[in-house]
């Protein structure tokens, strides 16, 4: 299966990034080429592993076009990508696909593999509504009985080994852990390992099925008629505590609530094996090794200094020694109940 990012370039930044190529013309040359028909109008979203842009058509109508990262995804992963997130609509579960030219969704030009996705408003959801976590429960529930259905060839699992040690190693090879902090940080994050491999073991033999793999807010996008998903970018096979632990926030006693509310509405859809709640702290804490070796992966793109300027910064390494600290405190509690 593939890694993403395992063979990026180091952090040094290079003099001319992929993206820099890309210009407006490029842009709407990209969507013609899928026999739509841009007006002109172009708006740069809020996107930076990949590139996202709302485009104008001439119908008065908007498409979303989004240009992945070279040399990220393979031609197959994407593939695999767009076909989960039609099969999940072919269920009725509220994803928005990309859409198809022909039976083709992935297209690729001067270099750059895209896709069209239709626009789809919304806000975020409201977490600390019962019925709110109860309804994305639901969700989960049916987007998980589907991802449960058969297994992704393509697209990588949650490893441990490469979110964890592949971070941590990353970072004190390339220099990005200040010297004065390397001791603490190189003792806490072998500690933290140690915690996590136990925490899988305690989990025991998981069932892994495809997830979404990116289950937060800002890729929920609430309306009238309820939620519905965007972004499968990181979709990938791994726990399906993966994709509930993000709606997850607060002190204990707040998230046993909101975890119950989550699994009654999961549950009414799809068995939840509560041996994974063994891994909710772990994976928390590989998403915050994985985030800060992610930013440092991408340093070399301009859009990553000027949207993250406190990277790097001494006060940044220190707070994360911290919160890694605090990391390793919440793994020795028991997990929560349900």
């Amino acid at each position: 299966m593939t890694d993403p990012d395992r063979d990026q370039a180091p952090p040094a930044a290079s003099s001319v990034h992929p993206f820099s190529a890309m210009n407006p013309g490029l842009l709407l040359d990209m969507v013609e080429s899928t026999g739509l028909a841009p007006d002109g109008r172009l708006l740069a979203l809020n996107s930076y592993e990949n590139r996202v842009y709302q485009i104008g058509l001439d119908d008065g109508d908007f498409v979303i076009l989004k240009v992945y990262r070279p040399g990220r995804w393979s031609a197959e992963a994407l593939q695999e990508e767009h076909a989960f997130a039609h099969e999940l609509a072919d269920h009725d579960i509220p994803v928005v696909p990309p859409l198809a030219a022909g039976h083709e969704t992935l297209r690729a030009y001067q270099g750059f593999f895209f896709a069209v996705y239709p626009r789809r408003g919304g806000h975020a959801p409201e977490l600390d509504d019962p019925d709110t976590l109860e309804w994305l429960g639901r969700l989960l529930g049916r987007l998980h009985t589907v991802g449960a259905a058969r297994q992704f060839q393509h697209r990588p699992q949650v490893d441990a080994e490469w979110m964890g040690r592949g971070s941590r190693d990353f970072l004190l090879a390339e220099g990005w852990i200040p010297d004065h902090l390397e001791p603490a940080y190189r003792s806490l994050t072998d500690d933290l390992l140690l915690d996590i491999e136990a925490a899988f073991q305690r989990a025991g033999e998981w069932t892994p099925i495809r997830l979404h793999g990116d289950f937060h807010p800002g890729n929920i996008l609430w309306t009238p008629a309820g939620p519905h998903l965007v972004d499968l970018d990181d979709c990938r096979t791994g726990p399906a505590i993966q994709d509930l632990w993000m709606m997850l926030a607060g002190d204990r006693p707040e998230r046993t609530i909101q975890l119950a509310d989550l699994l009654t509405g999961y549950e009414q859809f799809c068995e939840f094996d509560p041996r994974e709640l063994q891994l909710l702290e772990a994976l928390r804490t590989l998403r915050m090794m994985h985030y800060a070796a992610w930013l440092a992966r991408r340093w070399d793109d301009p859009a990553f200094p000027a949207a993250f300027p406190w990277f790097g910064d001494h006060r940044y390494w220190e707070a994360h020694v911290l919160s890694l600290r605090e990391q390793a405190a919440a793994m020795q509690e028991p997990p929560l109940c349900v």
